[in-house]
């Protein structure tokens, strides 16, 4: 089981790199930021809020638990099935930083947020629609 998620841990980070490598080869040096970038931004906006005091204990309590499935090689949709094994972390992604934004407010995950303002909007409509990335 520990092999099989190697193994597909290893495939997601060579697409990854991939897909970040054909942006840059294609001239689109700020979208290859954006990318590059995401996965790391979202853990030190993760680090972030449960560091504000301004985040309520039941949401900061979501985000540990978020962190807690993410970091445990158990899933619901294994990872080693392709786009499905990542989707379901994705969707608890959003649903937790949505609640995040219901409570604190997209403000303040604007003031966390480490990278660049592309991937803040597209985070923010993605966990809370059209309406929080106006905010």
């Amino acid at each position: 089981m520990l092999e099989a998620s190697l193994i597909a841990l290893a495939a997601c980070l060579a697409l990854y790199l991939a897909f970040v490598g054909l942006l840059l080869l294609r001239g689109r040096r700020s979208d290859a930021r954006a990318l590059a970038g995401f996965v790391p931004d979202c853990v030190v906006l993760f680090r972030r809020l449960l560091g504000d005091g301004r985040v309520s204990r039941p949401r900061k309590l979501l985000l540990l638990g978020l962190l807690a499935y993410l970091v445990l090689p158990i899933d619901l949709v294994p990872d080693f099935i392709p786009v499905a094994g990542q989707l379901d972390d994705a969707i608890l992604v959003a649903l937790v930083l949505r609640a995040v934004l219901k409570g604190a407010g997209p403000a303040l995950v604007r003031e966390h947020w480490p990278g660049p303002a592309a991937s803040l909007g597209l985070m923010l409509r993605l966990a809370g629609g059209s309406r929080a990335a106006e905010c």
